[in-house]
Formats: structure tokens, C-alpha cells, sequence
């Protein structure tokens, strides 16, 4: 399975912040927002990952990460000339998908909770059909909503509706075997004048074959892309960071539990910013 970060979006929520610096790149408390949902996918096992950036900006993302090696894994890059949606992703990383399954992890979402690395693993190994998650929120209406019957099966699919049908929304989160290449091209942009997203999972739910996995409340998800989400997210993660003395979404450990890198690259990583509390952490691990 093959990893996209979607990161294209201009992040006009954040203006002004962000018009010199595309929205992803931009710090979550101690780290850049991407290294959040790059976390993800490193922890879901993927190891070849395609970060689609805004147009004439990927000079910033190859200095934050270069081609992957770093880390252990590789990445890419490929600009998205025009923002047509969730579901351009797959026609911007057709060739890069080729002919492999696929994750997609939105560039301002975070995402942590326990047994996370468990339900990446179960998504990842899910290779018919799709696997998105469901996420209890008190107001659904900015989202994609999904609705369950009495028994947890998928009863519909809303993009931003006027009046929700359930408090579940579909998080920035999706797994697709291949046929999701097929499916973008053939849907209908919105009345937004978008692909969105929930016109892919509703034709895996006309197929039967879309999973959808509650989170529990214990579950910690934030969408970033507004400057009040932002602030709370960093907040909790410094809550959660002092609380359980770890550092959230630290790639460079998630690269060495998972044997990406040896002790020698988790090292050279912590040198490199060992003035800061992040690098101290990362050569704590060696100890």
C-alpha cells in the first residue's frame, strides 16, 4: 500500500499566517502540522509516500524531509495546479498509486488515541473496498456525515448537510484498494465545483464494500485549519505530551520502533537539533 498527504490547500482559514507559508508547514505546539499525519502512515506500516503540495511550493517540503531517506522511507512530491477537491488526490497521484491500494491522510489532521496502531493496521489490511472512520462531534454540519442503523451498518453518506442525520463525521482518513483511481475519474464534481470526497465512499457503499470504524471518545482528532482548532489542538497535545512524558507524532521515533532507521539515524537526528526539547527526546531514546 502506497501513502498520499494531501497538503495542496491554500489554508485561507488561517490568513494571514499562512500566506507566506503553506498551511501544513506551519507549527501544531512543538512541530510542524504534517508531522501528524505523516505519523499515521508511518505507523500504518507505509513506507512510499506522495505529499501533494500547492503550486510552486515544494521547495519547503523537500527541505523539511528531502526524499524520505532520513526517516528510511521515500518521498515524493507532485504539485496540484488546481484545487478540485479531496478525491483530485487520486487523479494527481494516479501514477504514483499505480497499481497498489492506497491511504489518504488530509495534511491538517491529527490524530492519537489508543489503539490507533491497531486500526491502521486492521484499514491497511483491508484489500477489498474501502476503510474510512467515524468520529462523534457535537456539530457535524462543516463535514462529511455518516449515518447508522440500530445495528452499526452504514446507512448513508452527506457531504455538509443542513441537518445532520447522526453526530458522526468521516475524519481526514481514508483506505482504498486500487479501483479508487477508477471511481475519482468517474464522479461529478459538487455543486462546489469539487470532488469530494464523500462521492468516492458512497459508490464503495453502493458496492457494499465500505467499512467504517468508530473511534471511541477517548479518541483525540483535530481538524487544524482554522486558528481557534489550531490553538486547542497544540494544547492538548502539550496536555498529552506532559502527561505521558512522550512526544506525539515524532516521526523520527516512530521511524526507529517501526525499523526504519537504525540507532545511528535516530542519533544523527537528535544531534542535529539537540538545543531543543524535541532533540533532547530523541537522544533519550538511545539511553
Amino acid at each position: 500500500m502506497k501513502g498520499i498527504i494531501l497538503s495542496a490547500g491554500k489554508g485561507t482559514r488561517l490568513y494571514p499566517a499562512t500566506k507566506p507559508v503553506c498551511k501544513p508547514l506551519i507549527p501544531l505546539y512543538d512541530k510542524p502540522l504534517i508531522y501528524y499525519p505523516l505519523d499515521v502512515l508511518l505507523r500504518a506500516g507505509i513506507t512510499e509516500i506522495l505529499i501533494i503540495v500547492p503550486p510552486d511550493l515544494q521547495q519547503p517540503f523537500e527541505q523539511l524531509f528531502g526524499d524520505g531517506s532520513s526517516l528510511g522511507i521515500s518521498i515524493s512530491y507532485k504539485e496540484q495546479k488546481i484545487q478540485r477537491g479531496i478525491a483530485d488526490a487520486f487523479i494527481v497521484g494516479k501514477d504514483f498509486i499505480g497499481g497498489n491500494d492506497v491511504c489518504l491522510v488530509l495534511g491538517d489532521n491529527v490524530f492519537y488515541g489508543p489503539g490507533l496502531d491497531d486500526c491502521l493496521i486492521e484499514a491497511r489490511e483491508n484489500n477489498t473496498g474501502a476503510t474510512v472512520f467515524g468520529y462523534y462531534v457535537e456539530d457535524p454540519r462543516p463535514f462529511g456525515v455518516v449515518e447508522f442503523d440500530g445495528d452499526g451498518r452504514v446507512l448513508s453518506l452527506e457531504e455538509k448537510p443542513v441537518k445532520p442525520r447522526s453526530n458522526y463525521i468521516v475524519p481526514g482518513l481514508y483506505f482504498y484498494d486500487n479501483r479508487v483511481v477508477e471511481i475519482a475519474h468517474s464522479i461529478e464534481p459538487s455543486e462546489r465545483g469539487e470532488l469530494e470526497i464523500t462521492s468516492v465512499n458512497n459508490e464503495y457503499l453502493k458496492m457494499g464494500q465500505l467499512n467504517v470504524v468508530k473511534f471511541g471518545r477517548e479518541f483525540f482528532w483535530a481538524d487544524a485549519g482554522n486558528a481557534g482548532n489550531l490553538l486547542s489542538a497544540a494544547n492538548t497535545i502539550r496536555v498529552l505530551q506532559d502527561y505521558t512524558g512522550s512526544i506525539i507524532a515524532c516521526v523520527e521515533e516512530t521511524a526507529y520502533r517501526h525499523g526504519y532507521i537504525d540507532r545511528d539515524k535516530l542519533y544523527e537526528a537528535g544531534i542535529g537539533m539537540k538545543n531543543t526539547e524535541y532533540g533532547k527526546y530523541l537522544l533519550g531514546l538511545l539511553t
